[in-house]
């Protein structure tokens, strides 16, 4: 791998994963699969209008699974599929370097746990 010419690739995911709240999505879902909201329960400053768009990104590109479950009321859950699992160590990653570098107000440290 180079660094001299921009790989298409890199750049395609990197616009995909780099978008607006993508990160925090793909974290919340490495927790297992999560109904509609229970994201805006983790991320709460996130808009249902933002989430659907991202989800539905997310779905195209193969990384979420959408499952409708036929009950009342209708039931819906997003998960990882095997490839947006395989995102997981450049999430566990981005928190190493997190927890490395990044400073946190005390009063963001109360709400983590």
């Amino acid at each position: 791998m180079g660094y001299d010419r921009m790989c298409p690739r890199y750049q395609q995911a990197a616009l995909l994963l780099g978008k607006k709240w993508s990160g925090l999505i793909l974290r919340v879902l490495m927790g297992g699969p999560r109904r509609f909201h229970e994201f805006r329960e983790q991320v709460p400053d996130l808009s249902e209008r933002l989430l659907s768009e991202r989800l539905r990104e997310f779905e195209e590109q193969g990384l979420v699974r959408r499952e409708v479950q036929a009950c009342r009321p209708v039931l819906i859950l997003y998960e990882l599929t095997d490839k947006g699992r395989e995102l997981e160590v450049v999430v566990q990653s981005i928190q190493a370097w997190a927890d490395k570098w990044m400073k946190v107000e005390s009063a963001d440290l109360a709400s983590e746990r």
